[in-house]
């Protein structure tokens, strides 16, 4: 069936993320009570895809469907996967693994906050550090790619460190899975969080988590610190009934399911590729227009720059947003404190061309305001 065109935004922001028009149409399907046998089996499906997106072994691990944004899958892990008497190892480089601080505060969770430099990785050997100082640890708690700076953690090296010390490894990869290629075991992962928005270029409301089976059976014998996140009450739920325990984000489903389709059709390597090319395009305009980025391009993920705010005083973010805004694009503000900076990311069904076409409109503005660039 041909549906109308929708106005296409070129969202530069780190998600949601730029749609397709099939993904968009996919939520028009006739109304269905989320308990019918029809959309379990879409569930099932899409659970099993889920896991295999990031090479999981079916017989080992499993997908955890929550509704609900990225955040509700860090609340389920950190408050679900940690025995009684340990702690929980947060490495904190940035504003989306000090969430998971947070939440472990919010619980009066035993944990260490290990505080490190937020424009670079994560250092290995301070891991390990903090491992062998302190055997209560159980769970090492990491953010794959800091969404606010862009900087990239090596996970495949924290993993094999927190595994070397019997702890298990949960990472926060909203903002890489569906980008980046990611393999639960050869990059030691035990658990992974990621939202439909974002690497699958669906919609919100849709989270999930794909975890250890074993270490999920595990967990029914730890604290329950939440009711709606318990991450074993979920997985018991779905694994029996074949349905979410509370109502699920049903048109959200739909737009996954064909999304899904769409990732399957572009390919993994592929997919990733393009990405890169997204990330290329914002460096040729930013360096040919003179703006300065502010993590070095060996750390970054290829998936979002900062930039810094240009030194003039005519400068204004709000005033250059509105502006970009109004013809289709979308940027963002930075999350690194103390440095006033903006993003653009590489995200969503996007290529270089369209990132291109978004700088014509930059320089516009920039000339509009009347602001000058070294």
């Amino acid at each position: 069936m041909e549906y109308p065109k929708v106005k296409r935004n070129v969202l530069l922001n780190p998600g949601p993320a730029t749609t397709t028009d099939t993904v968009k149409y996919a939520q028009v399907v006739p109304d269905i009570c989320p308990r019918e046998k029809e959309f379990q089996m879409i569930m099932k499906e899409m659970g099993e895809d889920l896991v295999k997106i990031v090479h999981g072994d079916l017989k080992k691990y499993t997908a955890v469907l929550f509704c609900g944004s990225g955040t509700v899958n860090i609340d389920a892990c950190v408050n679900s996967l940690l025995p009684e008497g340990k702690k929980m190892l947060v490495l904190n480089n940035g504003a989306y693994s000090e969430r998971g601080a947070e939440v472990c505060e919010y619980y009066h969770m035993d944990h260490i906050n290990l505080k490190l430099p937020i424009t670079e990785p994560v250092d290995v050997a301070e891991v390990e550090k903090a491992l062998k100082a302190d055997q209560d640890i159980a769970v090492v708690y990491a953010c794959h790619h800091e969404t606010g700076t862009g900087v990239l953690n090596p996970i495949r090296e924290i993993g094999a460190v927190a595994h070397k010390y019997g702890a298990a490894f949960v990472v926060d990869t909203t903002s890489t899975y569906a980008m980046m290629p990611i393999d639960m075991d050869k990059d030691n992962l035990d658990f992974v969080m990621a939202s439909a928005q974002k690497g699958l270029m669906s919609m919100t409301g849709l989270s999930y988590v794909i975890g250890n089976t074993e270490i999920i059976e595990a967990s029914k014998k730890y604290p329950t610190r939440s009711y709606y996140t318990n991450l074993y009450m979920q997985y018991s739920f779905i694994k029996e009934k074949g349905e979410m325990h509370f109502t699920p984000p049903v048109q959200t489903i739909y737009a996954t399911r064909q999304a899904i389709k769409e990732y399957w059709a572009e390919g993994e390597t592929e997919k990733w590729a393009r990405h890169q090319r997204i990330w290329e395009a914002i460096y040729r305009g930013l360096d040919r227009l003179g703006f300065e980025t502010i993590i070095p391009r060996e750390n970054q993920s290829k998936l979002v720059v900062s930039v810094k705010y240009p030194d003039d005083p005519n400068w204004d973010f709000t005033k250059i947003h509105d502006y970009c805004y109004e013809r289709g694009f979308t940027i963002y503000p930075g999350k690194v404190s103390k440095l006033p900076t903006f993003r653009l990311c590489a995200l969503g069904a996007i290529d270089g061309p369209d990132v291109d076409d978004f700088f014509v409109v930059m320089e516009e503005a920039l000339k509009v305001y009347d602001i000058k660039l070294k």
